[in-house]
């Protein structure tokens, strides 16, 4: 006898995008599910779990929707690689937000099937490529934008003479300044005679209690940064 196959584990999410179809008295989550279950007992999936956005416009960014962000956290739980929506729209009625929310999806390795048309995201269709390419033109544009926005700012902060980048110096550091002021007092505190070692003054500065943020002694060239 031959065995039954085993179904695949999919979830099933739904979007309702007017509060006046919400609600037990409505069929528009009915219909969603009735649909969804259809598809996945004639194609092998059983599903597992359900996630509802309710009253959620169908242009609202995936990332910013309760339901999908719940979704995600129990996709990252229990390994189910499969979504199945009633149909594109549903999921998102913009484009651009159907193809960000797909290629979201499709980099976490989980497919999205809706219902109407199975193959929907997995065509490569030339509306979906132009949109594609017009993202990615307008991402490298504000990355470009940011870029020049952060270089005008450094720009302005040198040709003032102030410090931009790099790591902060110990005495522009919480407390530094009185540490730097003390290292150089120990180092010479008498201009007539030798100054003490970096080494040394390190050991003054610990019996002091002035010890690195892992509560070491500072070490020589450290002592000799605050100093220069």
């Amino acid at each position: 006898m031959a065995r039954k196959a085993k179904r695949v584990d999919a979830i099933g999410y739904m979007r309702t995008s007017s509060a006046t179809n919400v609600g037990a008295d409505k069929d528009s989550d009915k219909r969603q599910r009735a649909a969804i279950e259809r598809f996945a007992k004639s194609a092998g999936y059983e599903i597992v779990d359900w996630f509802y956005d309710a009253a959620v416009r169908g242009d609202d960014e995936v990332a910013h929707r309760d339901g999908f962000k719940a979704m995600l956290e129990r996709i990252a739980g229990n390994g189910v690689r499969t979504v199945i929506v009633e149909s594109p729209d549903r999921f998102a009625r913009d484009l651009k937000v159907q193809l960000i929310g797909h290629d979201y999806l499709r980099k976490l390795g989980v497919a999205l099937i809706p219902t109407t048309a199975p193959d929907f995201f997995i065509e490569e269709t030339p509306t979906a490529e132009m949109v594609r390419q017009m993202l990615g033109s307008v991402a490298q544009f504000e990355k470009a934008t940011l870029v020049a926005k952060l270089k005008a700012a450094r720009d302005r902060k040198i040709a003032k003479g102030e410090k931009c980048g790099g790591r902060h110096s110990y005495a522009e550091r919480e407390g530094g300044k009185e540490l730097v002021a003390l290292a150089r007092q120990l180092w010479r505190p008498d201009p007539n005679r030798r100054p003490l070692s970096f080494r040394k003054v390190a050991a003054a500065l610990a019996e002091r209690g002035h010890l690195t943020p892992s509560g070491k002694p500072y070490s020589a060239s450290a002592v000799a940064s605050m100093i220069e």
